[in-house]
């Protein structure tokens, strides 16, 4: 059915994930951790997909526990289409379903545009681009077949400006791509499941500890709110977007980022 009509009910109850099994890439550490524990806290059984994270399985457990649901760990590698719909397809097999996918595995380097090889270039996009296509791609056969799903990708404020001083046209670009790729998915998948998009700013993860003081100085002199973000302010649009209190809202982009975008 095409986006699918919840019955009225309580707003808080519209929020519940209870019953619910939900896939998030890259769901080990900053954003993704965050995200595996609001979707927990929410109700939802939660499959951390990682890559590299030597304690996924220990935090799988922690949230188990803290949140009296069911939450394990898988690695793949989602550039690997192969790896990953292997991954996705255990999940199901594992849990019985998978209502919610979140894409959110992403990476980022500085490296001045003229300068970039192959191999660097090619790595962003693998990672960001490609990697979420195909963590899409795998979750909604499985939506296709249940007749119902949920993609929720992370994208960035980078997806619709340009940030200083660093230079990163190759993730700015993979980051627009995403948005774009949402909008494109949520129309063509229409009839199984719905595609929105999270676009943060200025978050503060271990994936800005590479630069100097003095871009951060930067930053803050530009975002109105005067600081980034905790990566568990975000948790709450996540869960807005998984649960039924956004049953209507297919191929939008929320970019929460202090004001950021706005001046």
């Amino acid at each position: 059915m095409v986006l699918s009509q919840p019955p009225n009910q309580h707003v808080m109850k519209a929020f519940d994930l209870t019953g619910k099994v939900a896939a998030i890439t890259g769901g080990a550490r900053g954003i993704g951790l965050e995200v595996s524990r609001g979707l927990a806290e929410a109700g939802a059984d939660v499959a951390i997909i990682y890559n590299t994270s030597s304690t996924a399985d220990q935090l799988a457990a922690e949230i188990a526990s803290a949140n009296n649901i069911t939450a394990r760990a898988y690695k793949a590698n989602v550039t690997n289409q192969a790896e990953v719909e292997a991954a996705v397809q255990n999940i199901k097999t594992d849990f019985g379903k998978l209502d919610i996918i979140v894409v959110n595995s992403g990476i980022t380097t500085n490296i001045p545009a003229e300068e970039y090889t192959v191999e660097e270039w090619r790595k962003i996009m693998d990672v960001n681009l490609d990697g979420a296509f195909y963590s899409a791609q795998a979750a909604a056969k499985i939506f296709k077949e249940q007749g119902r799903g949920n993609v929720i990708f992370t994208a960035s404020v980078s997806a619709t400006l340009v940030n200083v001083p660093q230079k990163q046209a190759a993730y700015n670009a993979s980051k627009a791509a995403v948005v774009q790729l949402a909008r494109c998915l949520s129309v063509e998948w229409v009839d199984f499941c719905r595609v929105n998009c999270i676009s943060p700013g200025f978050i503060a993860t271990d994936i800005l500890d590479i630069h100097p003081q003095e871009w951060r100085e930067k930053w803050y002199s530009m975002i109105p709110a005067q600081r980034m973000a905790q990566s568990y302010e975000l948790k709450g649009a996540y869960v807005f977007c998984a649960s039924d209190a956004s049953s209507y809202m297919t191929g939008a982009d929320i970019v929460i980022d202090g004001g950021y975008t706005l001046p």
